[in-house]
């Protein structure tokens, strides 16, 4: 079987129009796929609904205890449910979890060090034969990123990070590409340019690119995330925009 695990990101769930518009495309893809989202806009919403401060480090959320029952309530809850409910509409056959559920996703709490991040967790394994078990019954599991420990704490989980653990569970069973969406076609030459796409991108192209200083900046680490996923086993990582999942940048070995 061939799959797509999909990551979106949780500015896609918070507009009607939008998710109406993701929902009928994921519909209408004819593989299988597993769908990852965040839900950070979302939870930030609702702490300034319940007077809840928004702390923050380096563009980064610090989980406390209120802020990760937000983060439970937001991301597996209303965000979770509200894209279930969609792809149902359209004929998909969806079943929200979190990384509890099933134990999908196990993390840890991050250490302590500079900074004390909280209930934030960092990926240990995916439960890719739980989910190759609903994708083999026909059913699409729609993950939040909200994870959990051997101790049984709710971590609030990057969603990313989840997203490719998924992928490299999935692939001791079946041929997975991960799906990575941004608000550009894909990787480009000019960030100003959608026709400077580059359509593949292989580990020799990808080294004389970073060389000639074509890509920089925030792509590298999604690269060399893609790259570090492919070595764990996943088939291929595609970074593309919401509506074109099958389009965009195509990283292979």
């Amino acid at each position: 079987m061939k799959i797509k695990v999909i990551k979106i990101g949780g500015k896609l769930i918070e507009n009607n129009d939008v998710l109406a518009a993701l929902c009928d495309h994921l519909a209408s893809l004819e593989e299988p796929f597993v769908l990852v989202h965040g839900g950070g806009v979302m939870g930030s919403h609702l702490a300034e609904k319940l007077g809840v401060e928004v702390k923050m480090h380096e563009g980064r959320r610090i989980t406390d205890a209120a802020t990760l029952d937000i983060a439970v309530m937001a991301y597996a809850g209303l965000a979770n449910k509200r894209v279930v409910a969609a792809l149902q509409a359209r004929g998909v056959n969806a079943c929200g979890l979190s990384g509890c559920d099933m134990a999908v996703v196990k993390s840890h709490r991050r250490p302590v060090k500079d900074i004390d991040w909280g209930f934030v967790g960092d990926v240990d394994k995916a439960n890719g034969e739980v989910l190759a078990m609903l994708l083999e019954k026909g059913v699409t599991p729609v993950v939040s990123p909200i994870t959990f420990s051997k101790e049984g704490e709710l971590l609030n989980t990057n969603a990313d990070s989840v997203a490719s653990a998924v992928a490299m569970g999935l692939a001791d069973y079946m041929e997975v590409e991960l799906v990575f969406t941004l608000d550009k076609a894909g990787v480009l030459l000019d960030v100003d340019d959608p026709s400077s796409l580059i359509a593949t991108i292989t580990p020799a192209l990808y080294a004389e690119l970073k060389a000639e200083e074509k890509i920089h900046s925030g792509m590298i680490p999604k690269i060399d995330n893609a790259y570090k996923t492919i070595n764990a086993g996943v088939h291929s990582v595609r970074i593309t925009s919401p509506d074109n999942l099958s389009g965009g940048t195509l990283v292979v070995k």
